[in-house]
């Protein structure tokens, strides 16, 4: 087996076997079917609720988990020594690094899949149909996380797991809120505001791009003009974070 292929898939089975991920996964489970309650108090606009609650329950719990792992891979490894065994052989770092991010987003992408599986089961269960808005939701959440790893993964190569967690779910919650930043500096009368709301826009990840959540929840349709730009942007973003991250792993000395 192809050294890269292996680390991916140890990464994945290392992922799942951390209790973490079984805990976030029930809690997913429970938020999913806990949107049966809201029947208690809407009956109109229940398909949209059932949307908003379950789609946002995936989201919330695949972000949260997506920090988690991404942020406190690289420090297990050191703290375990494993690292060490690793970076001995005859791979390169950047190899290493970027195998175990494949790994990452293999572990979410599986939960994801269930979790999706779920959501489907308990929309038809009270005979509303899937829409294509709701897939395309989901669809771009894969993208969120994708870029939230990456945050996680440039952290974890050079400060430890606490760090690296806090920062990256400021970024998350900063990254959905950057563009309200860019609109609120450009109303200032003060240049320096200003420039300094652009630079903010410009450098964190702008999450609300891909939060098609509010699609869904209205059955906005979404055209391929708007979603393969975003696409795009996600990849090329983490592409830029990760090519940090091995850059700054590769200078890190581990003694």
């Amino acid at each position: 087996m192809h050294p890269f292929i292996a680390l991916a898939f140890n990464g994945f089975r290392e992922a799942r076997r951390n209790r973490i991920t079984v805990v976030v996964a029930v809690f997913a489970l429970a938020l999913l079917l806990s949107s049966t309650l809201v029947m208690e108090v809407t009956v109109s606009t229940f398909e949209r609720v059932l949307t908003d609650v379950g789609l946002g329950a995936m989201s919330l719990t695949l972000s949260l988990l997506a920090i988690f792992l991404s942020s406190g891979l690289l420090s297990r490894e050191i703290e375990r020594r494993t690292i060490f065994l690793m970076v001995s052989k005859p791979i390169s770092r950047g190899t290493f690094l970027v195998g175990r991010l494949v790994g990452n987003m293999l572990t979410l992408t599986v939960l994801q899949a269930a979790m999706t599986v779920l959501f489907f089961l308990l929309v038809a269960s009270y005979g509303h149909p899937v829409t294509s808005a709701q897939v395309v939701a989901i669809g771009m959440l894969w993208f969120e996380l994708l870029v939230l790893s990456g945050v996680g993964f440039l952290m974890s190569s050079f400060s430890s797991q606490t760090v690296s967690a806090f920062v990256t779910v400021g970024i998350y919650f900063a990254g959905h809120l950057a563009r309200d930043i860019y609109k609120l500096a450009e109303k200032s009368e003060n240049g320096l505001v200003q420039q300094v709301g652009r630079a903010v826009f410009y450098l964190l990840p702008d999450l609300s791009r891909l939060n098609y959540r509010p699609h869904a929840t209205y059955g906005l349709v979404s055209s391929a003009s708007e979603l393969l730009p975003a696409m795009g942007y996600a990849v090329a973003y983490t592409g830029v974070l990760v090519a940090l991250a091995v850059l700054l792993f590769n200078r890190r000395d581990f003694r």
